[in-house]
């Protein structure tokens, strides 16, 4: 995945959620964290091959990885043309097609190209725009909103998913409501590059369209700028309309888009 104003997405993503454990398979990196989060649990096929003896032969290297870690083998596949041979290999297989999301980028400006209407630009320095807490490491309050709304799993997998966070140099911004409790949260991470990738944006479901999420928003760009970074990229998912539009309003257009393929379970065949 390449873009002219990122031009390594795939690689910046990857830094940005970093796995716990890893292995460079060819052109393959295999991801693993305990199974908390699709990202940090997928093989991500930096170089998706073209031959299809050596791609079956990976495949088969990557079953072993993952059963050897008691996980599903699942990939975060560009649905596109250069990925279009392992896609077909996937599909031969049985691999599922789920979780189809944008991956969408800015300047530090704003959109490269002229801003349409009603995009919000970002705030010149010190300007102040809300009252949003920023901090270098994530706070149990913080964690504990995000994890509520987009977390799976107990305390044990939010413990791992503390780890992926703080893996990569990170902001992390929180939003109060009038009474003083967190009610939005985001993560604005700044692998090495000068280009920053804002995760977990999240609002507490009874805090939603309250201008929170814009406030959170602009607060996380306002500090990449003071910082000099000159781009963004975030993800948001395809079925969340809400969400990419006040993203397409801040200025983010998007520049491709990925699935997980899961390979469905083997049935044995049972009884008489």
């Amino acid at each position: 995945m390449a873009d002219p104003l990122l031009p390594d997405l795939g690689a910046l993503m990857d830094a940005a959620w970093p796995a716990a454990e890893r292995k460079e398979s060819g052109g393959w990196v295999l991801r693993a964290a305990a199974g908390v989060t699709q990202r940090a649990n997928s093989v991500w096929p930096r170089e998706p091959g073209a031959d299809a003896h050596q791609q079956l032969a990976a495949l088969r290297s990557a079953r072993l990885w993952y059963r050897g870690r008691r996980l599903p083998l699942i990939f975060q596949i560009v649905d596109g043309p250069r990925h279009a041979a392992l896609n077909a290999l996937l599909d031969r297989e049985g691999f599922t097609r789920q979780s189809e999301t944008l991956v969408l980028v800015r300047d530090a400006g704003g959109d490269s190209s002229e801003p349409a209407a009603g995009v919000e630009p970002v705030p010149a320095a010190g300007v102040e725009i809300s009252a949003a807490e920023i901090s270098t490491a994530p706070s149990a309050e913080w964690l504990r909103l995000w994890w509520s709304v987009d977390g799976r799993g107990d305390e044990a997998a939010m413990a791992v998913a503390r780890e992926i966070l703080v893996g990569c140099p990170s902001l992390y911004a929180l939003v109060r409501d009038d009474d003083g409790d967190a009610a939005a949260v985001g993560r604005l991470a700044v692998p090495p590059g000068g280009t920053g990738g804002l995760y977990c944006l999240a609002t507490r479901p009874d805090a939603r369209r309250q201008g929170h999420a814009s406030r959170l928003l602009q607060s996380l760009l306002l500090e990449g700028s003071l910082r000099g970074l000159s781009g963004y990229w975030l993800l948001v998912t395809a079925s969340n309309p809400g969400a990419r539009g006040l993203y397409a309003r801040a200025g983010f257009r998007e520049a491709g888009r990925y699935l997980y393929r899961q390979e469905r379970p083997k049935r044995h065949l049972t009884g008489c």
